[in-house]
């Protein structure tokens, strides 16, 4: 599609960079930017060898880009010994999810990738133990707000982001990847029952190749902001590709997806993910997909709206219907994690405390302005 922007046609061919011209490049590293996924183009590019033949700007944006990445993949083994380290008393095993679980996996997907915090996930019946020993090491909670306590441990799949208190690093602790409200009702057990080790810690694992690609799939298409849907689509990519070398994957994924309950998401996944970057798939898996595709009225807006809304969220990619369709998506987001009633209070109470809370705000600091 010609409207689809020049990140996603330089990350689906990265030869194309050679045609670009000035104002070519400058849309690249905007678009890359934009969409986090600059580190990943500049990988991509030192892949084809073709990093040296880069102009001096834009080559500089890239690397500086990619030595961001790296320090903080750094960085993310130091804190994930810290964590190791505060749960070893209590006797808990995690599992790293997302960006941190990449990057301790040794993943080709964690090359130039960027990410704001730590996910893992553990028991709902160790949550409580897990929340205190983060808390003697450093790490407070948030959203303080009695009504934000009681949605985050009655309704969701998670309790509120711990910050720690010196480091400035977020940890979001999981008991399952979707709210218990959620319409899909994920095997929990049976994702916790059979993660990898990682290598140098004792407690710390991550999710096995399948349900690493289920928990990704799963993670994109339930999520209503979706800045960074085309990175997280990336991340899918890359592991269909790096996965898929060994023997059993792709045998093994729709069968695990069956057995998890989350056939719908691998759907969508493998759909948009070889519409986009032309992901590889075997035919026995397309075929596949046919068997477990939704009605073709969802097939057919879910289309409408994901092709508009996995782009870089800039201006040149929007396409008419774009905000529209985000708007559809997020909305979507909450109707497949809620029942109604409880969506519609959930939303009712927002809609009056947000003001309440900027008004009260707002008197605060023109207390502050008068002394």
């Amino acid at each position: 599609m010609a409207d689809e922007g020049v990140l996603v046609q330089c990350m689906r061919d990265p030869r194309a960079v050679l045609l670009l011209d000035p104002r070519g490049w400058d849309l690249l590293i905007r678009q890359g930017r934009r969409a986090n996924l600059l580190g990943k183009l500049a990988v991509l590019l030192s892949d084809a060898g073709l990093i040296s033949l880069l102009p001096t700007s834009p080559k500089g944006h890239l690397l500086s880009a990619l030595k961001m990445a790296e320090r903080q993949s750094s960085a993310i083994h130091w804190e994930i010994s810290r964590i190791s380290e505060a749960l070893r008393s209590i006797g808990v095993d995690i599992i790293l999810l997302k960006g941190a679980a990449y990057v301790l996996a040794g993943l080709p997907t964690s090359r130039g990738r960027t990410f704001s915090d730590v996910d893992i996930l553990v028991r709902k019946s160790e949550i409580v133990g897990v929340e205190s020993a983060l808390m003697i090491h450093g790490w407070q909670g948030s959203h303080h707000d009695e009504y934000d306590q009681r949605y985050y441990r009655k309704w969701m799949h998670e309790i509120p982001p711990m910050l720690h208190v010196r480091r400035g690093t977020t940890i979001d602790v999981h008991h399952t990847i979707l709210p218990e409200t959620a319409r899909i009702q994920v095997n929990t057990q049976a994702l916790l029952d059979d993660p990898l080790p990682v290598e140098g810690f004792h407690n710390i694992f991550v999710l096995k190749p399948v349900d690493m690609v289920l928990h990704s799939a799963t993670h994109l298409f339930h999520e209503g902001e979706l800045d960074n849907g085309l990175r997280d689509l990336a991340d899918l990519d890359a592991m269909l590709r790096h996965f898929g070398a060994e023997h059993s994957f792709w045998p093994d994924l729709v069968p695990r997806a069956r057995e998890l309950g989350l056939l719908r998401p691998l759907y969508y996944a493998l759909v948009f993910s070889m519409r986009i970057f032309n992901t590889p798939c075997p035919q026995s898996v397309v075929a596949e997909l046919k068997t477990i595709s939704p009605p073709w009225l969802a097939r057919w807006l879910m289309d409408v709206c994901y092709t508009r809304a996995l782009r870089p969220n800039h201006a040149t990619t929007q396409t008419r219907g774009a905000w529209l369709a985000r708007k559809a998506l997020y909305i979507r987001s909450h109707w497949i994690k809620m029942p109604m009633l409880l969506l519609a209070w959930h939303l009712l109470h927002k809609a009056i405390k947000t003001p309440a809370k900027e008004s009260e705000l707002n008197t605060q600091n023109k207390r502050l302005d008068a002394q």
